[in-house]
């Protein structure tokens, strides 16, 4: 199945609902063009960085664990189909 017609699925937020919508997106074109979770990654932390400003951090993969400070209203993590990708920014 294609990424681009599965739902996403949110396990945290503290994102506007535009901005979620806009990394929702970024996020399916960066599966799109990349062939690794790295590439996905940098892909979407670029993007997100180009149009925000600030420094970005993003993972992505299938198991991991994590425990981050982020700035308020600048944090998502989620799921498209297996893929998990937590973004967030940071002063």
């Amino acid at each position: 199945m294609s990424f681009d017609k599965l739902q996403p699925v949110i396990k945290q937020i503290d994102m506007s609902d535009e901005m979620q919508r806009e990394v929702i997106e970024v996020s399916r074109q960066a599966i799109d063009k990349s062939s690794t979770d790295q590439q996905i990654a940098s892909y979407i932390k670029d993007e997100l960085r180009a149009k925000y400003h600030g420094t970005w951090h993003c993972i992505v993969g299938r198991n991991f664990g994590s425990y981050v400070t982020h700035e308020t209203k600048h944090y998502i993590y989620f799921y498209i189909g297996q893929l998990a990708i937590m973004l967030f920014k940071t002063g």
